[in-house]
């Protein structure tokens, strides 16, 4: 009952005109932040810092915090309409969104991410509500062997990405890893695979990479044909541009595993609405019944990923209002914020100042509104972008990918990447290897090495560790089942193949 006299409070603080206004304006900031690729939220966050020194703590953090959520929800439309991923968490969206807008269905693909956004945003808060202290102490409770597990796991789904091929998948896995290899070693801090270029020195940006792999690769192949959009045919009309029964049917399910893979993802320190992102999406093709279509236009695959991002937005917040912990980098700018603006995150902050974190978690459920009744109306806009010609759209396409991939680190050297990885991208089409399975291990590869070598530096190189360790044990077992999936699937398709030619 307590909770519900909080939250009460809480709508009280963020029903004020002032809270509302810069709620709105930085969910519709964020927004923007979210089309425009390579910028992502926590850059639109950390621009915010110096313009909110004037305002109160409450309102400066609801106004960050908006940009936060705001920023996943807009991630989606360029995914789909253009395949350009508007930020990391929305890679996995452009896989069958693209192909949704390309099948004349860019409207309900859409209106999918909006609605999954919303449902996945406004679960995440409700747990956050409910659940935020325990969960919070469960996320303390991993250490190295435990990431170990969780990314390890992540990583083996790099055979459910591969289609129909599992072997394509882990040698494009594995290609990724070599790209993550690039860099100084951080615990020894020997250059690795640098070749005596600078810029290499700090890795491989991965927008630039996700960016060429996917928008690029998408222009190069489309150059093949004539340059006619076959999207541009679309009829605009009302009933066409929202999902009908049957996506519902078939994205429910996926919608609240999305969400619940998400939000617990999120919690955890360092994993973040990327890797999110990427579990859900394996999983609902794991789950469903037409795993075979995924790639090629299904509603799910649009479902899947756009819940779990938002719902990480969420589960990010729990560790960082209860422990200080950032769950990501945008909270971990949002932790600076919140310590520039007085306040100090931890068990402390719920009864020292109960106002500000009620007020902010009130915010988030009428943020999350907001959204949806700012995304909503602008589809049929998003959707005419479709009839512009190719031939002025492409060059279009062109320019914002570069500009969005400079802006990054205003680094001319990330937009060679992005043309380098744009040519491997058209390459692995045309000999069909999934890029998805390279965008994830490159994501995952240093996290996985990380805490591989921590973990073995703990038990003096045991590997037992792994297994001696309740959650670690269960994790690593799920990545090992996960990873062999596809050889137990061949097996039994050839045990049943055999029955049968037997009876």
């Amino acid at each position: 009952m307590e909770i519900f006299n909080d939250l009460i409070m809480g709508f009280h603080v963020a029903f004020s005109l002032q809270n509302l206004f810069f709620c709105f304006m930085g969910t519709l900031f964020g927004t923007l932040i979210g089309v425009l690729p390579g910028i992502g939220p926590t850059t639109g966050v950390a621009i915010l810092i110096p313009i909110t020194f004037g305002m109160n703590p409450t309102t400066a953090i609801i106004t960050m915090a908006g940009v936060y959520y705001g920023a996943m929800f807009g991630g989606a439309t360029t995914s789909i309409l253009l395949n350009v991923p508007g930020e990391s968490a929305s890679v996995m969206t452009c896989l069958d969104g693209h192909q949704l807008a390309k099948n004349g269905r860019p409207g309900p693909a859409l209106g999918m991410a909006s609605m999954s956004s919303f449902i996945g945003g406004t679960f995440a808060v409700l747990l956050l509500t409910f659940l935020a202290p325990p969960l919070a102490r469960f996320a303390v409770s991993f250490g190295p062997p435990e990431y170990f597990a969780l990314t390890f796991m992540g990583l083996t789904l790099v055979t459910s990405l591969g289609g129909d091929s599992p072997l394509r998948g882990i040698i494009s896995g594995i290609l990724g890893l070599l790209v993550a290899c690039i860099g100084i070693d951080a615990q020894s801090g020997v250059a690795r695979f640098t070749f005596g270029i600078m810029y290499t020195l700090d890795g491989i940006g991965f927008i630039g990479v996700a960016v060429g792999l996917f928008a690029l690769s998408e222009i190069l192949e489309n150059m093949e044909g004539p340059m006619e959009q076959m999207v541009s045919k679309t009829k605009l009309r009302i009933r066409t541009l929202f999902p009908n029964l049957e996506d519902w049917k078939n994205s429910w399910k996926t919608i609240i595993r999305g969400s619940l893979i998400g939000f617990f993802i999120g919690i955890l320190p360092g994993a973040g609405a990327t890797i999110a992102s990427f579990m859900s999406y394996a999983a609902a093709k794991k789950f469903s019944k037409r795993a075979e279509k995924f790639g090629t236009g299904v509603i799910e695959g649009v479902a899947a990923p756009e819940s779990a991002n938002n719902a990480a937005a969420g589960g990010a917040m729990v560790s960082l209002l209860t422990l200080g912990i950032p769950g990501s980098g945008t909270t971990a700018v949002l932790l600076g914020a919140l310590l520039i603006h007085g306040m100090r995150p931890g068990p402390l902050l719920f009864t020292s100042n109960p106002e500000f974190v009620w007020g902010l978690i009130a915010s988030m459920y009428i943020g999350n509104v907001m959204l949806i009744i700012q995304n909503m109306p602008m589809i049929g806009l998003w959707v005419r972008m479709l009839k512009v010609p190719y031939k002025i759209l492409m060059p279009l396409i062109i320019t914002i990918s570069a500009v969005g991939v400079f802006a990054t680190d205003n680094n001319l050297a990330d937009v060679w990447v992005m043309v380098t990885f744009g040519i491997i991208g058209y390459v692995m089409r045309k000999m069909k290897y999934p890029a998805a399975p390279m965008v994830l291990a490159l994501v995952l590869g240093p996290m996985v090495e990380m805490s591989l070598r921590q973990s073995l530096t703990i038990s003096h190189g045991n590997v037992a560790i792994f297994f001696t360790r309740p959650i670690s044990a269960v994790l690593s077992i799920f990545a090992i089942l996960s990873l062999f999936a596809p050889l137990f699937r061949i097996l039994w398709n050839r045990y049943k193949a055999r029955g049968k030619a037997a009876v």
